[in-house]
């Protein structure tokens, strides 16, 4: 007996030791290639200036989705604070269970408010409204057309629903027309896009969409984590900023970043959608409920943008400001009007040096490089607050240009 169970540990050691070296090896090729993702610590709240671990002194973040300023706002700030003290951290239970409480309602009626729909239902994040949708909705007779680029948890979504999966290239209106006459025979067609495609910052054309749902008798669906809280008149988002508000079917959108940038995500559109989802949507059935002083954040959050656009309304000028002297100064900036400002750089390893050392400069900002965008296709993403002044993004304009020349990307 005890033969066998040293022999038994030997072997367990074994295939333990085996898998490390493939672990680490793994590790290594992403180091070698220049990919590797290194968490810098904030040791302060979220806001235009933070300050982390490895610096002295508060640096300019120009890398957050804090597109409002609203993080740490003083009145959402409070609102948290309030609803910590009235209903405590957590509901430790579901929603169905005994985790819904009088604030979560009030919150989804305020978001239906605010996107102009009929009803709204709750997450722990977009990522998980975005894996509750699909299975519920489509089955096997349905077809689900997605762009090519959509968000990774709309991709995963997808892949959880046994609908007929189509892919139309990215923003393209007459591939899409055809995948949607090769739908044809299915019994309900979902065109899927993100509003705005948080790599590049371009802006889904939903007019053209919406026409071609609407000639072949499809429903839309947009993530608005991107857009929902400043783009659009009010704020609304993409389907606002391109006059189709009524015509989009489905709006799935995150309080993560311009809502108070807590956590959370949520769906709002027909009423019969949102009681099925609540019945069989298995990230809500099988997740806890928000925590009350999040939902207090983003109710607060929501409410201010309910009551004036203003807030919104700064983005533009602050957004242009920093594309344009960026452009001036010789960098290429993809997207287009969009506070998501990619700088393009190409190469993995540069993207990963430059935003180190504008870091140096007291600019926080961070590299992408595959696989989260594909490969050759490397940036610095740099995001514009309505809480940035102009000082703040011409100082960030600067080190750019200081940096670029260092690293030859500029003469």
């Amino acid at each position: 007996m005890l033969a066998f169970r040293i022999m038994h540990n030997l072997r367990s050691f074994a295939a333990a030791a085996e898998a490390r070296a493939v672990l680490e090896n793994e590790l290594d090729s992403i180091r070698a290639a220049g990919t590797w993702k290194a968490e810098r610590i904030i040791t302060s709240k979220q806001g235009p200036q933070i300050t982390v671990d490895c610096s002295r002194g508060s640096i300019l973040n120009f890398c957050a989705n804090n597109y409002l300023g609203l993080s740490s706002h003083p009145e959402v700030v409070q609102a948290g604070i309030d609803a910590l003290k009235s209903y405590g951290a957590g509901l430790s239970s579901v929603r169905f269970i005994c985790g819904t409480q009088d604030l979560h309602k009030n919150l989804e009626q305020k978001l239906a408010e605010f996107h102009e729909r009929e009803d709204c239902i709750l997450y722990a994040s977009c990522f998980d409204a975005n894996a509750g949708l699909f299975e519920v909705l489509l089955g096997p007779d349905d077809a689900v057309l997605s762009d090519e680029l959509n968000h990774a948890s709309i991709i995963d979504g997808i892949r959880l629903c046994k609908a007929k999966r189509m892919r139309y290239k990215h923003m393209d209106l007459s591939d899409l027309e055809v995948q949607l006459k090769e739908a044809q025979s299915s019994r309900m067609r979902l065109v899927v896009t993100d509003g705005v495609f948080s790599m590049d910052g371009d802006v889904a054309p939903l007019r053209g969409i919406c026409d071609l749902a609407e000639q072949y008798g499809a429903m839309v669906f947009i993530d608005e984590c991107h857009a929902t809280g400043f783009l659009g008149a009010r704020g609304r988002g993409t389907d606002e900023l391109l006059g189709v508000m009524d015509r989009v079917d489905i709006v799935n959108s995150t309080l993560g970043k311009a809502l108070g940038g807590a956590a959370g995500g949520y769906t709002v559109g027909p009423k019969p959608l949102i009681d099925l989802l609540r019945q069989r949507s298995r990230p809500y059935l099988f997740s806890n409920s928000l925590p009350p002083p999040v939902v207090g954040c983003a109710t607060r959050a929501v409410e201010l943008l309910l009551d004036s656009n203003e807030i919104a309304q700064s983005m533009t000028a602050k957004t242009m400001r920093f594309r344009n002297s960026m452009t001036q100064a010789g960098f290429t900036i993809a997207g287009s009007a969009h506070p998501i400002c990619p700088v393009m750089l190409g190469d993995a390893r540069l993207a990963s040096l430059m935003s180190d050392d504008m870091l140096k400069h007291g600019i926080y900002v961070i590299g992408f490089s595959f696989p989260v965008v594909p490969k050759g296709k490397a940036r610095i993403r740099v995001q514009i607050s309505a809480a940035h002044t102009n000082d703040d993004i011409d100082r960030c304009v600067d080190a750019f240009i200081q940096t670029g020349q260092k690293h030859g990307v500029l003469s």
